[in-house]
């Protein structure tokens, strides 16, 4: 059995009577999140850094606002806010001039509803009537009761046990719950003991390599045209007073999206392993990509900061581990340091060889293959020396099989057969 989370979406059944007591949960998350807001702009003004989500924390704890909620609701307000910003000083320092700040959330438009999430000291689960029992902050105690009692109707196939978390959320009509619980699921036996290695980039948006000498590119166009196109649509709408209702939609329609896609690219990819009996994957581990030598932000340039900024590899690491791990394959993240310059069958390092479309060029062994590929393999080598077993020069390696996700169908096919209807 696997020990894991899982997040389940839950109708609020008596939603007329605790409406109000969620709206003002919701108002009072956003008036903490303006407060600690304007505390780090001063920050920001007096000292041009920012405070750490620990040192948010304790200078807020005593404010007046921080007890609106209970106190892991409100540290989770801080901890949300504190990892944006991170986010915004990141893209500051490495020369991001049109990166902004998150902002206040106004009264009088949608933001005042702020997702509100309660931890498990906030939290009493009553199973055999499906009832989750909230707790209010110090200061809401006083207006018609201590907590908020929720019915809540889940899927029939979903059993809610071992609730760690539970989340407020304001979807455009209504309040729903998302409730992570800790649950077990059976795993299977890994599929074989072969290995495939994963090699996360920007024109395609990964590439993976397997032991049989077979690799595959899948492209990420889609997720750039998706983002074009929805965040022009979301900003040629926005108001004066914040954004439309169709700025909103737009948004959360680009949101959906691009969940759809990274499950299904994972799931694909789990499919594929499953066929190449693969029993471990190395995926690249880009979390100090953002850093150089000396731990200094890296400048990429004003365009490549952008697109290295609007990567989710972390989301589409933690799909791939969760989905694997069902079927018994173990993921392992790999430092992608030097995968690129490096030759995949003589293993000697210099700059990048790359050269029209793509190519990588070795000139002490002569070899020539796609570039992505060569990383996907020098990742894969990490967990086995095992070399390839075929010709890394030949046509499918210098032109891989690309897989591309079609909108009409919403999965993955061969470029040959993918449609091209948008």
């Amino acid at each position: 059995m696997l020990e894991t989370t899982r997040t389940y979406r839950a109708t609020i059944v008596n939603h007329s009577q605790v409406s109000d007591d969620l709206d003002d949960c919701g108002h009072s998350a956003s008036k903490l999140w303006n407060v600690a807001r304007y505390h780090i702009q001063q920050e920001w003004n007096d000292t041009g850094e920012i405070p750490s989500e620990a040192d948010l924390k304790r200078e807020l704890k005593d404010h007046e606002r921080y007890s609106d909620l209970h106190s892991q609701s409100s540290q989770r307000v801080l901890e949300e806010l504190a990892e944006s910003f991170t986010g915004w000083f990141k893209k500051r320092k490495n020369g991001d001039t049109d990166a902004n700040p998150p902002g206040y959330r106004k009264r009088g438009d949608n933001h005042p509803r702020s997702t509100v999430t309660w931890k498990q000291h906030g939290i009493k689960h009553d199973t055999s009537n499906n009832r989750l029992r909230l707790s209010k902050g110090f200061n809401l105690k006083s207006h018609r009761s201590d907590f908020i009692l929720c019915e809540y109707e889940t899927r029939p196939d979903v059993t809610v046990e071992n609730i760690q978390q539970v989340r407020a959320v304001w979807n455009g009509d209504r309040w729903e719950l998302h409730l992570v619980c800790k649950v077990e699921i059976p795993v299977e036996d890994a599929p074989g003991d072969n290995a495939a290695g994963i090699d996360l980039g920007i024109k395609n948006y990964l590439a993976i390599a397997y032991d049989d000498g077979e690799a595959e590119l899948y492209s990420g166009n889609v997720l750039k045209q998706d983002k074009h196109y929805f965040t022009r649509d979301e900003y040629d709408t926005e108001g004066e007073n914040g954004p439309s209702r169709r700025a909103l939609r737009a948004r959360q329609k680009l949101s959906r999206r691009k969940d759809h896609f990274l499950h299904a690219l994972s799931k694909h990819i789990v499919e594929q392993c499953i066929d190449h009996e693969v029993g471990r994957i190395a995926v690249g581990d880009l979390s100090d990509i953002r850093e150089d030598e000396n731990g200094d932000s890296r400048n990429w340039g004003t365009r490549r900061n952008k697109k290295l900024h609007g990567w989710e590899f972390d989301r589409f690491t933690r799909l791939l581990e969760y989905k694997a791990e069902e079927h018994g394959i173990l993921v392992d993240r790999k430092s992608e340091r030097d995968t690129s310059k490096t030759c995949s069958c003589c293993g000697r390092k210099r700059e990048a060889k790359r050269v029209e479309r793509g190519l990588y060029v070795c000139e002490s062994c002569g070899v020539t293959m796609n570039a992505d590929v060569n990383g996907a393999v020098n990742i894969r080598r990490k967990i086995t020396q095992n070399p390839p077993t075929e010709d890394m020069s030949n046509g499918r390696l210098a032109r891989p099989v690309a897989y591309l996700f079609t909108q009409t169908s919403g999965r993955f096919a061969p470029s040959e057969q993918a449609g091209c209807k948008p």
